[in-house]
């Protein structure tokens, strides 16, 4: 894809070939991002480790939020439908949601579903799998604790996995917020990926770490620094 003039523009305003404690990456990120709507602040960690052998997934519980609402549907029966509703899923259901989803409804970010439901959830995987939409244990979402998974999900928790290239992807907030609340978003995220390391993987773990606001270039931050933080 043709990168805009303006991208282009903004791009030649940064050294290519520096590295940026994350404080003074921050300021540039904001420095550089003039788009007309809010920008997400997005991070995309490198890993050194083998994605044929190994895989990271987790979740992280962002202190201040991505800056987006996520919309939640809950999938369970009984006093866990009442549950969900009163602890604020945007959508609750059964069979009657699964149905739904067969037909092509997909206007939800997350979906929490009791254990009891995923055989028959199990069957969506097709439609769900691509989309990053399955629940899954150990991202927290097939659960009991439906009232705790989905506030946490509501105040910031987000779920973070490697890709096929052995790259992690995440929005850690928006460019309207302050430096101070990005700067601890993403210290958590780093932290917790840090902790997510596979037991069995050696050598550098975190190989690169990159941030870019929505429509702006990517920056580069000192590993030494992203060491710092996650200690």
């Amino acid at each position: 894809m043709k990168k805009s003039a303006r991208f282009k523009k903004l791009k030649d305003k940064l050294d290519r070939e520096a590295f940026y404690d994350l404080h003074k990456a921050i300021e540039l990120i904001k420095e550089l991002s003039t788009a007309n709507f809010d920008e997400t602040i997005e991070i995309s960690v490198k890993l050194g480790i083998d994605a044929k052998k190994e895989h990271v997934r987790g979740t992280t519980s962002l202190p201040y939020g991505t800056g987006k609402t996520k919309k939640v549907l809950v999938l369970a029966e009984g006093d866990k439908l009442k549950e969900a509703e009163l602890a604020g899923a945007d959508f609750a259901g059964g069979d009657d949601k699964i149905a739904r989803i067969k037909e092509g409804w997909l206007d939800f970010d997350i979906i929490i579903a009791t254990p009891d439901m995923m055989p028959k959830v199990s069957k969506l995987g097709k439609i769900l799998g691509p989309r990053g939409l399955m629940p899954n244990p150990k991202a927290g979402t097939v659960t009991q604790e439906i009232s705790k998974v989905i506030n946490e999900v509501k105040k910031g928790r987000i779920e973070f996995k490697m890709d096929k290239t052995g790259c992690i992807h995440s929005g850690t907030g928006k460019v309207s917020f302050s430096n101070k609340k990005i700067e601890e978003n993403i210290t958590q995220f780093l932290k917790d990926l840090w902790e997510a390391k596979p037991s069995g993987a050696k050598g550098i773990y975190f190989k690169k770490v990159c941030l870019s606001s929505t429509m702006g270039p990517s920056i580069k931050v000192d590993l030494r620094n992203v060491a710092e933080l996650t200690k």
